[in-house]
């Protein structure tokens, strides 16, 4: 058994926002738990792992405690052989009060393993609600989906099941579960697309006290600690995306330095209960004039978050799909969701409010508003005209286009 105890200061949130505390782990090694101590009402401090081979997980504030071991380990840790050597407690510094904040880190091994924790049934997979009735493109399909939920792996409530269970019934057809710093839950989402029939993408949210952001697609771990530009650069280069999430968000806003700008970005984000307030599309028309606008429910539990799908995200994308939410390029072995990311790269989305609210898509050269009747359609030059009927064709503009009611809310975008 190691312990730390200290107290953390401004000082030391200032050198290094993630401190890392040393525990020695011997050889044949079956288990490592760590305990993290402190007062809660006075702060808040971030927990992780790492071992000599790099990311073991993360937690967050979501918990003060976790287990690794070869065949299992607490939701947000990866399981796996525990090597010798040196291994990090990792400690985010989020909130420190001025007189700073004690802390005790326990962190205790054993040879032989713990008991492992029952497994959670998985809910049976519900009735898809009959499939809305949006015309195909040139042979591509538009489909339904959100862009930014999570799990137990971080600080959501659900399992993953849990999530595809409900995000299916709501009639998405993707989901990229994106949890805080994280990928432990990657394994699973396989497996459980093909149970519930939806695509889940893989995902994280890269998270940070300056901003956070989605990278989504085969990508591994981006560590959070490096510059947001190296996130991007391992994107890049591992064939996923990123995107910027509620850039106007209260305390997680983006503040982060960037040199090359995302076109993705969460517009459309459950946090903008207001959607008379124009910032986030007057933050986004000065981001880059390209955008790609996405949205995200940024689902964490039920009550406390919007639901999946709400906001909806629909792309354009390869048409050939089965039943299990997979394209036949995903059954011949690409990864899962490649025709999603391939919509989203190629710029093909819109945003609605849900599944069935009023949606504005845009087909080649035309604009198609659906279930909009009296809504005025804002074009990317400042022109407005309304809409008439509830499958009205209108010309398209280049750039984003916003579907406003009367009194200026918005109701629906489209690239």
């Amino acid at each position: 058994m190691v312990v730390h105890r200290g107290r953390w200061t401004l000082e030391d949130r200032a050198r290094h926002v993630v401190q890392a505390l040393p525990v020695t782990v011997a050889a044949g090694t079956a288990a490592l738990t760590v305990e993290l101590e402190y007062p809660r009402e006075a702060g808040v401090l971030d927990l992780g792992c790492a071992g000599p081979a790099g990311f073991r997980g993360w937690s967050g504030g979501a918990r003060h405690h976790y287990t690794v071991t070869a065949d299992w380990a607490t939701p947000g840790y990866l399981p796996g052989e525990l090597e010798p050597g040196e291994w990090q407690v990792l400690l985010g510094l989020h909130r420190i009060p001025p007189d700073g904040l004690d802390f005790a880190v326990t962190a205790t091994t054993r040879t032989d393993l713990p008991p492992r924790p029952p497994p959670v049934a998985s809910p049976p997979r519900p009735d898809r609600p009959p499939r809305r009735a949006v015309p195909d493109v040139d042979g591509l399909r538009w489909l339904a989906g959100d862009l930014h939920a999570h799990t137990v792996h971080s600080d959501g409530v659900s399992t993953v099941p849990e999530l595809a269970a409900l995000a299916a019934a709501r009639g998405l057809d993707f989901l990229a579960v994106t949890d805080h710093n994280t990928v432990s839950h990657h394994p699973e989402l396989p497996a459980t697309s093909a149970a519930y029939g939806i695509a889940l993408l893989p995902g994280q949210e890269v998270t940070t006290d300056r901003g956070h952001a989605n990278v989504i697609g085969p990508v591994g771990w981006v560590d959070f600690r490096r510059p947001p530009d190296e996130w991007l650069a391992t994107a890049d280069r591992d064939g996923g995306l990123m995107s910027i999430n509620h850039p106007l968000a209260a305390d997680c806003a983006w503040r982060q330095p960037l040199g090359t700008r995302t076109r993705l970005v969460e517009v459309w984000h459950s946090g903008w209960w207001d959607r008379t307030w124009g910032a986030p599309l007057a933050w986004t028309r000065a981001w880059r004039p390209d955008v790609v606008a996405v949205g995200g429910s940024d689902f964490h539990r039920p009550g406390d978050d919007a639901l999946p799908g709400a906001p909806t995200t629909w792309v354009l994308t390869d048409g050939d799909w089965s039943r299990d939410g997979r394209s036949r390029a995903e059954h011949a072995g690409d990864a899962p969701g490649s025709a999603v990311l391939d919509g989203l790269r190629a710029g093909r989305t819109a945003v609605s409010a849900g599944p069935d609210a009023p949606l504005l898509l845009r087909l080649g050269d035309e604009l198609l508003a659906l279930d909009a009747d009296g809504a005025l359609l804002g074009y990317p030059d400042g022109t407005h005209r309304v809409v008439r009927g509830d499958r009205c064709r209108l010309p398209a503009g280049d750039g984003l286009h916003v579907l406003e009611s009367h009194r200026m809310e918005v109701i629906a975008l489209c690239g």
